[in-house]
This record gives C-alpha cells, sequence and structure tokens, in this order.
C-alpha cells in the first residue's frame, strides 16, 4: 500500500489542486483518488491538511440543469418551514432548535 506525498504548506508541485481550486477553475475531481496532501503547521495543535488532485485528470463541472436548480430550491425551502408553528422563518432552521426562534423561545406571558 503505498502512502501519500506529504508537501509543507504552499510548497506543493504544480499540476495539483485542492478542491476548492479545483472548483475556481471550472473543475472537479471526477472520481479520482487523492494524489497527494499539504500540511500546515500549527501552534497548539495538529496540522491542517488539504487533500490535492491531479488537475490533469479532472474533469469539467457539470452544468447546472433546471431540475437540478428546481430540487435544490425546494431542498433549501423546506429548511425554512418551522415543524411547530408551519411557517416560513426567512432564515434557515438552526439544526440545534429545531425550530423557529419565537417557537423554542416564546415570549413569557404578562398575565396574572
Amino acid at each position: 500500500m503505498a502512502t501519500l506525498p506529504v508537501y509543507p504548506w504552499r510548497l506543493a508541485p504544480d499540476g495539483l489542486a485542492t478542491r476548492r481550486q479545483l472548483r475556481a477553475l471550472g473543475l472537479r475531481p471526477g472520481g479520482q483518488g487523492v494524489a497527494a496532501q499539504v500540511e500546515r503547521p500549527r501552534r497548539r495543535r495538529g496540522p491542517l491538511v488539504a487533500y490535492l488532485y491531479r488537475i490533469d485528470a479532472a474533469r469539467p463541472v457539470r452544468p447546472m440543469t433546471v431540475r437540478r436548480a428546481a430540487a435544490l430550491a425546494k431542498a433549501n425551502a423546506a429548511r425554512r418551514w418551522c415543524p411547530a408553528c408551519r411557517r416560513d422563518a426567512g432564515y434557515v432552521i438552526p439544526a440545534a432548535l429545531g425550530m423557529c426562534t419565537p417557537c423554542a423561545y416564546p415570549e413569557p406571558d404578562d398575565r396574572v
């Protein structure tokens, strides 16, 4: 089993790129495996690691279709609906709360 080459931060050879760099070029890894990794040292914790892919083996990004855009819009809209009050919250509901802020933190009743 071969190990991955590890390069210091900013010293990776030309022809390799991270996922974000590939995306900026309009490319995607396209099923290829990780070619190498870059490590950036930190003081008190382990190093930050970024995986690198070969640019020449990358494929173009798939175009956004009408059906894919509709599915994405539907999924994002579902994240805005509160299951408790069944209203559009106007923002993405936090997963930690599971409901909109007014439902999670109701106003105290001032009546005695």
